[in-house]
C-alpha cells in the first residue's frame, strides 16, 4: 500500500480541474443543445478530446499520484489496498473540488455559450427512458475504463509504459459509444462540478453519475480479480523475453506481495 503526500492531492485537484476544463468546454461547443441549433453534435471530437487530454494528464500527473482524476477509480484501488483509506478520501475531496474549479474556470469563458449546456453538464438522453437505465449505461462505460486501469496501470506483470495510451483511448471510445446516451460522464466529480455550477443537481442524478459509476468500478475490480489476475492475484511473472526481464519481474511481484500484507 502506497502512501501519497501533499504533491500527489495538489496533482489530483490540477488533474481533474484540467480533464474536467476541457471536457466541458469541448462538450458546451461541439454538443448540440436545441432542436433548432445551427450546428449538430459532433461525437467523434469530444470522444478524440476526452482520449487525448486523459493521455496527456496521466503523462504529466501519473508518477506523482498515479492518474486517477476520478472518484470511482480512487474507490478501486483503495478496495485493492493499492492506496491508503485516508488518502482515498483526501483524493476524491481533491478531485470533485477540481471538478468544480473545472466548471467555474469554463463559465468564466464561456458565460453565454456555457449556460444552455449547464456549462457541459452531462444528461441522461430520452432514448434509454429512465434514469435507472442511465445508470446502467454509466456502470458498463465505468467498468470498461476502471478494466483498463486496473488489467494494465496496476497490474504487475502488464507492460506499464502502455497504460496513459490504453486508459486514454479507452474512454474515448467509451464516449464515442456511451456520450449520446448519458454524455459518458463515467466519472463522478466530472459530473458534480457542471453540475454544482450550473445548478442541475438532482437527486436522481445521483442514481446516474455517481451509484452507476461506483457500481461499474467495483464490477470490474471481481472480474480484475477473479478472471484476470486468477488465483495468484497479480503475482508472478509474465512469460518472460529474456533471463534479465523475469528476475525483474519476479522482484516486482515479491514487492507486491510485501505493499499487500
Amino acid at each position: 500500500m502506497q502512501d501519497r503526500g501533499l504533491a500527489a492531492y495538489i496533482a489530483e485537484l490540477i488533474g481533474t480541474l484540467l480533464l474536467v476544463f476541457a471536457v466541458c468546454t469541448v462538450v458546451t461547443l461541439y454538443v448540440s443543445t436545441s432542436p433548432t441549433s445551427q450546428t449538430g453534435s459532433d461525437f467523434a471530437v469530444v470522444g478524440l478530446l476526452h482520449a487525448f487530454v486523459l493521455f496527456m494528464l496521466i503523462i504529466a500527473f501519473g508518477q506523482v499520484s498515479g492518474g486517477h482524476f476520478n472518484p470511482a477509480i480512487t474507490v478501486a484501488a483503495a478496495a485493492m489496498r493499492r492506496i491508503d483509506p485516508v488518502d482515498a478520501v483526501v483524493y476524491i475531496l481533491a478531485q470533485l473540488s477540481g471538478g468544480v474549479l473545472g466548471a467555474l474556470l469554463v463559465k468564466g469563458i464561456l458565460l453565454d455559450e456555457g449556460r444552455a449546456s449547464d456549462y457541459g453538464n452531462p444528461e441522461v438522453s430520452p432514448l434509454l427512458g429512465s434514469n435507472f437505465l442511465g445508470g446502467v449505461v454509466e456502470a458498463i462505460g465505468t467498468f470498461l475504463l476502471v478494466m483498463a486501469v486496473l488489467a494494465v496501470a496496476m497490474n504487475p506483470r502488464a507492460r506499464q509504459e502502455w497504460a496513459p495510451l490504453a486508459i486514454g483511448t479507452t474512454l474515448g471510445f467509451v464516449v464515442f459509444i456511451f456520450g449520446p446516451l448519458t454524455g459518458a460522464s463515467v466519472n463522478p466529480a466530472r459530473w458534480f462540478g457542471p453540475a454544482l455550477i450550473g445548478d442541475a443537481i438532482d437527486a436522481s442524478d445521483l442514481l446516474v453519475y455517481v451509484l452507476g459509476p461506483l457500481v461499474g468500478a467495483l464490477v470490474a475490480l471481481l472480474v480484475y480479480r477473479f478472471v484476470i489476475a486468477g488465483p495468484q492475484y497479480a503475482e508472478g511473472a509474465e512469460p518472460p523475453t529474456s533471463d534479465a526481464r523475469g528476475v525483474g519481474q519476479a522482484i516486482k511481484d515479491a514487492e507486491v506481495r510485501e505493499r499487500n500484507r
